[in-house]
């Protein structure tokens, strides 16, 4: 990869989606996720800090200027770098709280995904230059309810999905649901399947996670990266991975090997959603879902 866009998160297009409420849109431009600032009369909780210490900063200051004097909270999504890799520059001026997967996977995981990202850009390596590996302030077991005076927000594990210790964080009130990148739009989900590295993605357990997801009914809902939408980004979702788990099950089942199966897959599926982008991620999709299938089966 080169010559790749700058990811830089642009506070000046925040929006307010419901009141007291805002998000910082992603633009549509790759490592660049959608940040949320939800405020309640005591305390305004940020979602998301962007890729890198000059990105948080900008995030950072954003919200002091919404917060008005209010206490400020962080959380993260889950540990990939583009959403929690600036989490330093809240230090002292926010308490950083995650669930237990979340900080599990920055322990383990955290300094091998700073290599990777260091290598997929110069730009997305400045970015990164004087990153530390987030270490939260605080650590929930199971769900955890934040209460920001007036306005409560819940911070809910969902279990295996795109990460270990995927959480959404949800606005009841609002009917707003922040997704990370459990829900994106207008692209292929991304299934970070890089054995033997990393192989705690599950296709379906991804597709439960959603099942759950849209049975609650969020009115709002902001994927990690992408337009905001209604229920439809989390069903939108759903129907393609349930279509790239059937097509690949159906051709394992008929003992193709692994690398066939994601040329022809990959064949179909570009032509059912020739407009998505990030084609580049059906390959290790196809491949976790293969070695699902014959975890089952063995």
């Amino acid at each position: 990869m080169t010559d790749m866009t700058d990811p830089a998160v642009q506070v000046a297009g925040a929006r307010e989606i419901a009141p007291d409420l805002l998000v910082i849109p992603n633009h549509g431009v790759d490592l660049v996720p959608n940040i949320g600032v939800i405020g309640g009369t005591e305390a305004v909780l940020v979602v998301d800090t962007g890729l890198g210490t000059a990105n948080a900063s900008e995030v950072l200051a954003f919200a002091t200027s919404v917060a008005a004097g209010r206490r400020l909270f962080l959380t993260t999504t889950h540990f990939h770098p583009e959403h929690a890799y600036g989490a330093q520059v809240f230090a002292g001026a926010a308490t950083y709280l995650v669930n237990r997967g979340q900080a599990d996977d920055l322990t383990t995981k955290g300094a091998g995904y700073l290599r990777m990202f260091r290598g997929l850009d110069p730009a997305i390596a400045a970015r990164l230059e004087d990153v530390r590996i987030p270490v939260p302030d605080e650590v929930y077991d199971g769900s955890h309810e934040l209460d920001l005076g007036g306005r409560t927000v819940r911070l809910r594990p969902t279990g295996r999905g795109h990460t270990l210790g995927d959480q959404v964080v949800e606005v009841p009130d609002a009917g707003v649901l922040f997704t990370g990148d459990l829900a994106e739009t207008g692209q292929f989900a991304i299934l970070p399947w890089f054995p033997p590295h990393d192989t705690d993605v599950t296709g379906a357990g991804w597709l439960s996670v959603l099942d759950r997801l849209v049975s609650d009914g969020p009115r709002v809902v902001v994927p990690g990266h992408g337009e905001v939408g209604g229920v439809a980004v989390l069903t939108d979702v759903r129907d393609y991975l349930s279509e790239l788990r059937d097509e690949t099950w159906r051709r394992r089942d008929s003992g193709l090997g692994v690398e066939t199966i994601a040329a022809e897959v990959r064949a179909v599926l570009v032509e059912r959603h020739p407009e998505w982008a990030g084609q580049e991620w059906i390959e290790p999709g196809v491949g976790c879902l293969c070695a699902e299938h014959d975890a089952a089966r063995a």
